[in-house]
């Protein structure tokens, strides 16, 4: 008898060397190396170069693609007019999905290759740091700028949107950028692969991609999460929460769980570390209490039965430390993922290219004659 496996759950529809995961240990590794060394070491430039080309980047190498990258923070003018265009008020993942797919107008026949992708990440990963920094900047009402080069990639984003940060904040960014780049191939993945695998270009690739994070079963988590927290509203009162909304209530307690892993997601350690280190007002230490007594409950709860604390649980409080709003923790999301899905990307078209066509079990009524 055929067998569908809904959600694609334990399909693998490629091989890769990037990303390993253990969800029955928490272990997770970009090319071997361990997650939280990389956040703790490395930097995002240094991390993109390793999951885009195999290997970290020599001083020279490194230079040239932070000058690559920096090269292509001026927004086209047509970019930033469709920007200047739309309401305040627009889902800020809409805002980017249509200057992604905007941008994709210019890409004519574009040639996968090893040559022609190693160009192009540069410019894709310039273009995308302006083009959120500037959606942030836009959604709360200030005016849209070219981006001056910082240190580091980090830095460069956060001065876009803030016109100044400090280095725990620059550290904290560049950390998030390297936890959440990649995750194997979750939904946004998926989606950019099979736009990819018909070799179409990267942007509308990357155009898809942010389209199934808009999803609330994928992105959202963060936000979700943090909200949560508002809606408790002081530590005091997570036990009656606890009790009436998760364990009575039946609601989802968002944070926790996850579809790969049966114990703490591994990035959630780097994440709790810096919402520790960033809660330095009394509102910011009032969530972290809360988070903390609720994590507590959680897993007391659901423990035994393998759901944990996951990334989001803390991530967004580390964003808003960082001087975010709420909505705009997935945009930050899907700006950290860009690298590993472009990794993907040319992973896939340039060793397995296949176009991805599934097929789907027919259950409907046999043949039928039309009616006179």
């Amino acid at each position: 008898m055929e067998e569908i496996s809904p959600g694609l759950e334990n399909v693998y529809i490629k091989y890769t060397e990037l990303t390993y995961i253990d969800g029955q240990k928490g272990i997770m590794r970009y090319r071997g190396y361990d997650i939280n060394d990389l956040a703790e070491k490395s930097s995002f430039e240094k991390v993109s170069y390793l999951m885009l080309y195999g290997k970290f980047p020599d001083d020279s190498e490194l230079k040239d693609f932070k000058k690559r990258i920096n090269d292509h923070l001026v927004l086209d003018s047509y970019l930033k007019d469709i920007l200047k265009s739309l309401p305040e008020r627009s889902d800020s993942l809409g805002i980017l999905q249509t200057l992604l797919s905007a941008r994709a107008s210019e890409e004519s026949n574009y040639k996968y290759t090893k040559e022609n992708d190693r160009e192009k990440i540069p410019e894709i990963l310039g273009s995308i740091l302006s083009m959120v920094a500037n959606i942030y900047r836009a959604k709360s009402g200030n005016n849209i700028i070219d981006p001056e080069p910082g240190e580091n990639y980090a830095e460069t984003f956060l001065k876009a949107c803030f016109g100044s940060v400090d280095k725990d904040k620059v550290k904290a960014m560049d950390s998030a950028l390297i936890l959440y780049m990649d995750h194997e191939i979750p939904a946004s993945t998926t989606a950019a692969l099979v736009t990819a695998s018909t070799l179409s270009d990267m942007y509308s690739s990357l155009a898809s991609a942010i389209a199934a994070l808009r999803g609330p079963l994928h992105g959202g988590a963060a936000e979700g999460a943090y909200r949560q927290f508002l809606e408790i509203g002081t530590p005091d009162k997570v036990d009656k929460w606890f009790s009436e909304n998760i364990l009575n209530g039946k609601r989802r307690l968002v944070g926790f769980g996850h579809r790969v892993y049966r114990t703490y997601d591994p990035r959630l350690k780097t994440f709790k570390k810096y919402a520790d280190i960033l809660s330095t007002t009394e509102e910011q230490k009032n969530i972290l209490e809360i988070a903390k007594k609720l994590e507590e409950n959680g897993v007391k709860a659901f423990g035994s039965k393998g759901i944990y604390t996951n990334t989001d649980f803390y991530s967004g409080m580390v964003f808003n430390a960082i001087g975010f709003p709420v909505d705009m923790f997935t945009t930050l999301f899907g700006l950290s993922r860009i690298s590993g899905i472009l990794a993907h990307i040319t992973e896939y078209v340039e060793t397995q290219e296949r176009l991805i066509r599934p097929r789907a079990i027919y259950r409907g009524p046999g043949e039928r004659k039309y009616p006179e």
